[in-house]
């Protein structure tokens, strides 16, 4: 009886048994339920990928930003306004379809900036950031995905990636409350995501959205 009921791998609910599912098979399910099609991209500007030449990160105040040449955004058409403000959405469905995290590492070589041995919690110096983030409709594909890293020297909050985080909430907060416009929020944080820095940091203290 033991073996059998290990055998069922389920949860005893109510009289009912409820079968526990790999959690790939629950986010294609999300995708599936919002008729999200995960490998679906649409570039801002179309480039070629790999680079034929080294990608040069440009500065905006005071932030490097990606190469639009190499990295100019990308959108996944299907995550529509509607999904993003449905609270049961979960962008894991469309997390790592398209692209494996070795072809997403290689971005470092793309920008010259040496892969980091030690890059986790407060010792995190660079992250493989989708500059349109998946939380306003981007797509999980090389050409939305850059590595951002720095500044040296300072707390992990500090570092570029985490200020973005706090842009990437803001601009998530403002399409879910109907507020800014989708197409606009996607090639506003394309273009530079450090005009809205400002706005974020007042609206999010420390990421966290009121």
């Amino acid at each position: 009886m033991k073996r059998m009921a290990r055998a069922l791998s389920g949860v005893l609910l109510s009289g009912f048994i409820v079968c526990q599912q790999p959690a790939h098979a629950a986010d294609s399910g999300n995708c599936q339920a919002f008729k999200i099609v995960d490998t679906a991209s649409t570039p801002l500007q179309a480039v070629s990928l790999p680079p034929s030449k080294r990608c040069t990160a440009r500065m905006s105040n005071g932030v490097p930003l990606p190469d639009p040449s190499c990295t100019p955004g990308a959108i996944n058409p299907t995550l529509t306004v509607d999904v993003l403000q449905n609270p049961e959405f979960r962008t894991t469905c469309v997390r790592s379809q398209t692209t494996t995290e070795a072809q997403k590492a290689d971005t470092y070589a793309w920008y010259g900036t040496p892969h980091p041995t030690q890059n986790s919690g407060v010792t995190q110096t660079c992250e493989l950031d989708h500059l349109i983030s998946l939380e306003l409709g981007g797509a999980d594909t090389l050409d939305n995905i850059w590595p951002q890293c720095g500044p040296p020297g300072v707390v992990l909050v500090e570092r570029y990636f985490k200020q973005k985080d706090t842009v990437e909430n803001y601009l998530a907060k403002q399409i879910k409350d109907g507020v800014m416009d989708l197409s606009q929020v996607q090639k506003g944080i394309a273009q530079d995501w450090t005009q809205y820095l400002a706005e974020a940091k007042k609206a999010c203290p420390l990421g966290k959205c009121r």
